[in-house]
């Protein structure tokens, strides 16, 4: 083992993030934003706490970032048989330290996700957290850990290391349970490290399921929306509601928030022209921007429908494929951004061909695209049938783009229906394609015959405070609790 000089740690709390992604490293999705926000936000607001984040060093980062980080040595993991090289890297940015864990076998690939070998993958970056401590000597009061990649964080402390460290504690968030971390139970020993005598921790259904051993090893659990967490234990734990149920008791839900320094429409760089709740002239450049982008007439009365998604059944695609049709008779335009499912990423083209005056499609992941859809959009389709919170509707309301969505998890909880009241959206309750559709409908109506009453809404939606504050103030609370 190399050993390199040691951080000065603070006097507060040491708390450690283990996450497989994080903003500004690499985000996929949601876990990798609200990652580095979160990070961001508890440093904001607990600024005695010693805050550490250690992530798997992919090769797409190290191109770009590798001289802003400082090489402190070398550790060996030990996972079965195998004895592993780990590299330490480390880097601080705005108050943070962040540790990467080099291992080019592992990590050193195009994508995160999606290889056969991702068991032993996380396996391996989980038994590195551990060794990132030891080497670095940053023994943290909690490990935060997220979602099935880092779930056997606090399964290894139960089963291997509560005599290193009697008494740290584990925080397990878990972003999306429809993604559990499934494996054949024959390599428990072999490729996860664990004795037969821990099968029961981690084996449900059959299988290896990593999300069930983290509910029941961790200390806390928490989901990413109050609505989500109760959905979780009654319906929508993809066959883990017993477990989620037996483990209530520790389990809550915070709501997620945004980074509103970035998503700001004042300040945005990426924005045609900026423009704030109170000076709208602004958004209506971005719309004809937008329009141009996607080759649709730059038509500022046509309602400009949009979706920026995974197309995934799961978020409601299949509804919006189902009408289409109808939808098209209406007096607007559709855009949409996304990659996912073959067949709906085809149905999507074929449309953009079919009616080239009234939909544009991209079929790609660019974040950079994304903010102009948001600053040039009048609604933001969200028709999910489940959503464990969402991000896509409080930054539509950050840029005056009105969500239109299905009341489940952070959508119910975050979007308010505008025609019971004050609201800052559109909300319909059941999974049914026409019940969006007559949704989209009304929306057209206000947005058509009541451009005072739209615009109003639009500064409502703007207004809504979906920052972090809260949110941090939550987990400091939980932390403290543990």
């Amino acid at each position: 083992m190399v050993k390199a000089i040691v951080t000065k740690k603070k006097q507060g709390r040491n708390i450690l993030f283990a996450v497989s992604e994080a903003v500004p490293f690499l985000a996929t999705g949601g876990m990798g934003q609200v990652a580095g926000a979160l990070t961001a936000a508890l440093h904001e607001a607990q600024p005695d706490y010693d805050i550490r984040m250690v992530l798997p060093l992919y090769g797409a980062f190290r191109e770009r970032n590798e001289p802003n980080m400082t090489f402190l040595g070398e550790t060996t993991v030990t996972l079965a048989w195998r004895q592993e090289y780990c590299g330490v890297f480390e880097m601080v940015q705005d108050g943070i330290t962040y540790y990467f864990v080099d291992n080019r076998r592992y990590f050193d690939r195009e994508k995160a996700y999606g290889h056969f070998d991702d068991g032993e993958r996380f396996a391996y970056f989980s038994k590195a957290v551990f060794a990132v401590m030891e080497f670095t000597e940053f023994v943290p009061d909690v490990i935060h850990a997220h979602d099935w990649q880092t779930a056997l964080v606090p399964i290894y402390l139960k089963a291997k290391f509560t005599e290193q460290h009697p008494a740290l504690r584990t925080v397990f968030t878990i972003h999306n349970l429809e993604y559990q971390g499934k494996f054949a139970p024959d390599i428990l020993t072999d490729v996860f490290d664990l004795p037969a005598s821990d099968a029961g921790l981690v084996e449900y259904d059959n299988c290896i399921n990593l999300m069930k051993g983290a509910i029941v090893t961790a200390d806390k659990i928490t989901t990413v929306s109050p609505s989500y967490a109760e959905e979780i234990q009654h319906g929508g734990g993809f066959g883990l509601e017993p477990i989620i149920r037996e483990n209530a008791y520790k389990l809550s839900g915070i709501i997620n928030g945004i980074d509103t320094k970035t998503y700001n429409p004042e300040t945005d760089t990426l924005l045609a022209k900026n423009y704030t709740a109170k000076s709208l002239a602004g958004k209506a450049v971005n719309k004809k921007k937008l329009q141009e982008v996607f080759g649709l007439p730059q038509e500022s009365d046509k309602m400009l429908l949009c979706l920026v998604s995974r197309l995934v059944s799961h978020k409601g695609i299949d509804l919006i494929t189902y009408i289409m049709d109808d939808l098209l008779q209406l007096d607007v335009q559709f855009l949409l951004l996304g990659t996912g499912e073959t067949q709906y990423e085809l149905f999507f083209e074929e449309q953009a061909i079919a009616h080239p005056r009234q939909v544009g499609v991209n079929i790609a992941y660019h974040p950079e695209l994304a903010g102009l859809i948001y600053a040039g959009a009048d609604v933001m389709l969200m028709p999910s049938r489940s959503e464990p919170c969402g991000l896509t509707q409080m930054i539509a309301c950050r840029y005056g783009a009105i969500p239109i969505v299905r009341k489940t998890g952070g959508l119910g909880d975050t979007i308010t229906d505008c025609r019971t009241g004050d609201g800052n959206g559109f909300v319909f309750e059941e999974y049914d394609a026409m019940l969006l559709l007559d949704t989209i409908r009304e929306a057209l109506d206000l947005y058509q015959n009541h451009p005072a009453d739209w615009e109003n809404l639009m500064g409502q939606a703007m207004q809504s405070d979906f920052g972090w504050d809260v949110s941090a103030r939550a987990y400091v609370a939980l932390y403290e609790g543990l």
